[in-house]
């Protein structure tokens, strides 16, 4: 876990772990390319990062225990490296509930670090046919339908989500939406891409189409839970 390569730390946040005051650990290094991700800087997996050792932040862990309830993993690709899983342990052992934000693009790492987890966000990125498009990966479709099953299969508490990329269409993801209620899932989002990402370099916009709330009243019924996160009114 000492290898763990970190991107960055942030010591505090509401918004990233449901029910839970947590602090977030963002990895270094992502395997897919998607175009409108907001953390361009940590998809390199090697290299100078701007974060801490993870030694420092064990240290500032330790620091807020009984402030804190959580810590969740991000990045980047948190299960693109070894070191996550022992982290996971050492954070579990500390009394924390953790969560793990993750695209499902290494489903064995995934299935292997279930026994360190509490909760689970899910990224779907788009129609399985439009993966390799979506990430600029060939096979990435297959990986997250395996991590989508294992998920499911877990136990754990998770929340399935997608981030409106450049091609999708109010018609298309509600195909896929329908896709991913029949395979089970019960817990789903959609949300607007970020106009800036997280150096705050401009992103492609999110398209201003009327027709995504009404698509969205179409599929919340089909989930037991289903949020339409804009980003503004």
């Amino acid at each position: 876990m000492h290898d763990l390569r970190i991107g960055g730390f942030t010591p505090f946040t509401t918004l990233d772990f449901p029910d839970r005051l947590a602090a977030i650990v963002f990895c270094q290094g992502c395997p897919w390319r998607c175009d409108y991700c907001h953390n361009q800087p940590l998809q390199p997996g090697k290299g100078r990062t701007a974060g801490p050792a993870w030694e420092r932040v064990e240290a500032m862990l330790t620091q807020r225990r009984g402030l804190l309830d959580g810590v969740v993993f991000s990045g980047g690709e948190p299960c693109a490296q070894s070191g996550l899983r022992p982290a996971l342990a050492v954070v579990k052992s500390m009394g924390y509930a953790t969560g793990l934000h993750t695209a499902g693009a290494y489903p064995t790492r995934l299935e292997a670090a279930l026994d360190t987890l509490d909760w689970i966000a899910l990224d779907a990125k788009g129609p399985l046919e439009d993966y390799a498009t979506i990430v600029h990966a060939r096979g990435a479709g297959e990986r997250f339908r395996r991590s989508l099953e294992i998920v499911l299969g877990s136990g754990l508490g998770y929340e399935v989500r997608t981030t409106l990329y450049a091609d999708a269409t109010p018609e298309k993801l509600t195909r896929f939406a329908g896709l991913l209620a029949g395979l089970g899932v019960r817990h789903y989002a959609w949300q607007a891409r970020r106009s800036t990402d997280i150096a705050g370099r401009p992103l492609i916009e999110a398209p201003p189409d009327p027709g995504w709330h009404q698509a969205a009243a179409t599929v919340g019924p089909w989930f037991e839970s289903f949020e339409f996160r804009t980003g503004g009114p």
